[in-house]
């Protein structure tokens, strides 16, 4: 890369002296713990939003870090909080940087990557395990299999998130239909907030001493403090595992034959429902899928008890089933997440969109979110499948593809499909994130789905906390 180029991206639009902030931050904490090289601030100046691809190979980033730090303790983190308070410096959390949304955007600030706050207590006994926030997703979970465990959040981001960005994001998983999503699952949590302390929120089976707390930091994505610790309920690894799945003239038809099947509090780990295009997609090789709509099951637990799941399963689905080769081919490409990076380079611009909604909305959601994708001049494929269900609805997680027209750059064509998406989800009645969270990217919609006395709520509690505005600033609110 020209210096020149590289000088114009680390330095465009920065006010502060960097080198004096990582001599005093490296004092503090230790100069191995901090880093300027161009590479790293490179590497943490963005997150794994697709769109991002295109600003990388146009050189068109909008932010970079003043510095990366990698505190060890939460005692590191306490003191470089107290110091970016005290200096008006901003503070960016990072976990494992597989965030979709633009939440993290460091910009004149210090990027804390909290990777090796990364130890595992497991307590057998009470069936829980605390963890520092830097933990990996699936070295979490290979060990709790390895000691007869499971934790049940199993995102497709498994093996790149950490435990922190889960909760930061209020993240779900794959077989969040048995195990729930990590709100679920969450029993304590402690943080460091401004100016530099530390809020520990102990863990109980129940407890009923005023407004649950731990909620606050669920989903705040960095706005008001950075997660360093998690406790979480654990479950046995389950006895048996029983795969099955059907096809279905339409997409709609899977939707109702598990609205009803939910309806029998019957609660497979994983469900998923492919319309046609997704399903000819996924799974070409299998006979006769062409104009037809996949559904797949995973029933998992102790074994009589998945059995009879199973059986009830089998006994009010109506479809074709067609064994479990397909679910068996989920299991081997659910982490396969390269379509981004394949496209990006041939000027395709490429992006997923999940939202939400009840039983009574929900088919009616997903055919205008589908006309309203198609309808941006440029998109070539509009698609979805459900992922995560609920008694009361469920998630619809939209793709959609397209190269912008020659008026048009990819990162206008990208706002102006996630705008008519936003604005149908709000117009008819769902809601406009699931899992990934808000971000910068959904922000200019947060408000529309609060309404204005809640989102105003949620600015008073942000300053607060955050008085002068320096956890992750521009996120979110």
């Amino acid at each position: 890369m020209e210096k020149n180029v590289e000088y114009d991206i680390i330095y465009r639009g920065l006010n502060m002296n960097r080198e004096k902030v990582f001599n005093e931050i490296g004092s503090l904490i230790g100069y191995d713990k901090v880093s300027i090289s161009f590479s790293d601030l490179l590497i943490y100046s963005h997150d794994y939003s697709p769109i991002n691809l295109h600003k990388i190979l146009n050189l068109k980033l909008d932010t970079i870090p003043l510095i990366v730090i990698w505190p060890e303790t939460i005692e590191d983190i306490v003191k470089i909080t107290n110091y970016c308070y005290e200096n008006n410096i901003p503070m960016y959390p990072y976990g494992g940087g597989s965030g979709v949304l633009n939440g993290f955007m460091p910009k004149n600030g210090v990027v804390v990557d909290l990777k090796r706050i990364n130890y595992i207590e497991l307590n057998e006994e009470d069936l829980m395990v605390t963890v520092g926030a830097g933990v990996n997703g699936m070295i979490l979970e290979k060990y709790l299999n390895y000691k007869g465990y499971t934790l049940g959040h199993i995102p497709q981001s498994l093996p790149e998130s950490t435990v922190g960005g889960w909760v930061a994001t209020k993240a779900t998983g794959q077989f969040s239909t048995k195990y729930g999503g990590i709100e679920d699952m969450l029993m304590g949590l402690k943080i460091v907030v401004p100016p530099g302390k530390i809020l520990e929120m102990k863990s109980y089976p129940r407890t009923a001493t005023g407004p649950d707390l731990r909620k606050l930091f669920i989903g705040s994505e960095g706005i008001f403090g950075i997660i360093v610790e998690a406790t979480f309920k654990i479950n046995l690894h389950p006895e048996k595992r029983i795969m099955i799945s059907y096809l279905t003239p339409s997409f709609k038809d899977g939707l109702e034959n598990v609205r009803n099947i939910l309806r029998k509090n019957i609660r497979p780990a994983v469900i998923r429902i492919y319309d046609k295009i997704e399903t000819l997609r996924h799974f070409y090789w299998i006979d006769n899928v062409k104009g037809k709509s996949i559904t797949i099951f995973i029933v998992e637990g102790e074994k009589d008890l998945a059995e009879i799941e199973a059986r009830v399963i089998r006994k009010m689905f109506r479809g074709e089933e067609i064994g479990d080769n397909p679910v068996k081919h989920w299991l081997k490409t659910r982490f396969i997440v390269k379509e981004a990076s394949e496209y990006a380079p041939l000027g395709f611009v490429f992006d997923t969109i999940e939202v939400a909604a009840s039983w009574s909305k929900i088919s009616s959601l997903y055919d205008r979110v589908i006309d309203a994708m198609k309808n941006v001049e440029g998109t070539l494929v509009a698609s979805a499948h459900a992922s995560h269900f609920y008694p009361q609805g469920a998630c619809l997680y939209f793709t959609f593809g397209g190269l912008p027209p020659r008026n048009m750059d990819p990162y206008k064509y990208h706002r102006e499909v996630w705008s008519r998406v936003m604005n149908t989800v709000l117009k008819y009645g769902g809601t406009i994130s699931h899992h990934h969270g808000i971000g910068r990217m959904r922000s200019p919609w947060l408000k529309g789905e609060l309404s204005s006395n809640v989102y105003e709520l949620l600015l008073k509690i942000k300053r607060l906390i955050d008085d002068k505005n320096i956890m992750n600033p521009g996120n979110m609110v």
